[in-house]
């Protein structure tokens, strides 16, 4: 439409027409003149607003969804993010549980044996190609480390240091083939030598081949000289397998080491030796030993005058054992018992054919 004088006289017709009848329905209220005419507006236009809302409502709720998808997919991503950090707390605070455990474990161990020890983690283990089974732990020089000092743990013997550098260690674990270590039986003092033979029980050789060694038998170390590379009493393990003396001047035993060397996380290196030897008393106390059941038999007499043992009927008469083992006489022994009866009982017809009359089997040839 060109904007001329007629056509904004127009306009301005009907806005005024338009707050006339705003006005009128307005103060009009429920009965207002306009009312029929919006009904029958709404009749005519309703469908067609229907209709309009059913297309463009799927296409805006799609438009909006486009537009919320960044603030949801960083809300997603902020939710994972918690959740994984929960789960690597949770188990950061079960493994420091753990090695709690084991670093007062081994405190432990050490207090009883008078060792001043430095503790390490294990950092690393040998080379996969390597043939010795070795450990880097995470001590030095710097820490007061020196070569062959002795490794152990919560749980006993570890290895000894091998390689020292500034802030790392090498050891060389117990049950490596090049690994021997003077051993002392407990209580009976006999003296051998451990050697490793990997992931198979030590090998310990006894110098005294009479030695009387039997399944479950422990040993600690000997000591060395001046107390390296071995200070004496750590726990070593317990024999598992006695082979026979055989006259033999030595005699070979199997052990079964304490420390379980594929799971070494804290360790102590023992920088100071104890001033005694402190023998036995390293290690852990001895399970007792299981009581041995005791049976009760219970014999109680039933309504029927006989016994019950243990609740079960017992076979038994004129006081005689029956099997049961109990020896108990009957309840109710009879008053008389029965009378035998006579060798010749009077009244036998003669010549019954009964050889009980006479000795030489005949019967009596009565007229």
């Amino acid at each position: 439409m060109r904007d001329t004088r007629e056509s904004r006289l127009l306009l301005v017709l009907l806005v005024a027409i338009a707050f006339a009848l705003i006005t009128v329905d307005i103060r009009g209220g429920e009965g207002s003149p306009v009312d029929g005419a919006r009904r029958a507006a709404a009749a005519v236009f309703g469908p067609v607003e229907n209709g309009v809302a059913s297309a463009v409502n799927p296409v805006g709720n799609a438009i909006g969804a486009v537009r919320d998808s960044g603030a949801r997919h960083d809300r997603i991503a902020a939710l994972q993010k918690e959740n994984t950090a929960l789960k690597t707390r949770l188990g950061s605070d079960v493994r420091n549980r753990s090695r709690v455990q084991e670093l007062d474990k081994m405190l432990k161990k050490a207090g009883a044996g008078q060792y001043g020890i430095k503790g390490a983690e294990v950092i690393a283990i040998g080379a996969a190609q390597g043939f010795s089974w070795t450990v880097t732990i995470d001590a030095g020089s710097d820490d007061g480390i020196e070569r062959d000092m002795t490794v152990i743990n919560g749980d006993g013997l570890v290895g000894r240091v091998t390689t020292v550098g500034p802030s790392t260690a090498t050891v060389l674990l117990a049950n490596d083939p090049d690994f021997t270590v003077g051993t002392r039986m407990e209580a009976t003092d006999e003296l051998g030598f451990a050697t490793g033979q990997g992931d198979r029980p030590l090998s310990v050789q006894l110098l005294n081949g009479k030695s009387k060694v039997k399944k479950g038998d422990r040993l600690v170390t000997f000591g060395s000289s001046r107390d390296k590379p071995f200070v004496p009493g750590v726990p070593v393990g317990q024999v598992v397998r006695v082979d026979p003396s055989g006259g033999n001047l030595t005699r070979t035993i199997y052990v079964r080491p304490f420390v379980g060397f594929t799971k070494l996380d804290i360790v102590g290196v023992v920088v100071e030796a104890p001033r005694t030897d402190p023998r036995d008393t390293v290690l852990p106390p001895k399970p007792k030993a299981e009581p041995t059941p005791t049976v009760t038999v219970t014999v109680t007499p039933s309504p029927e005058g006989n016994l019950e043992v243990n609740g079960e009927a017992a076979d038994i008469a004129g006081g005689t054992d029956q099997g049961d083992g109990t020896g108990v006489p009957p309840a109710n022994p009879p008053a008389n018992p029965p009378a035998v009866p006579p060798a010749n009982p009077p009244g036998n017809p003669p010549g019954d054919g009964n050889a009980q009359d006479n000795p030489d089997g005949q019967a009596d040839d009565q007229e």
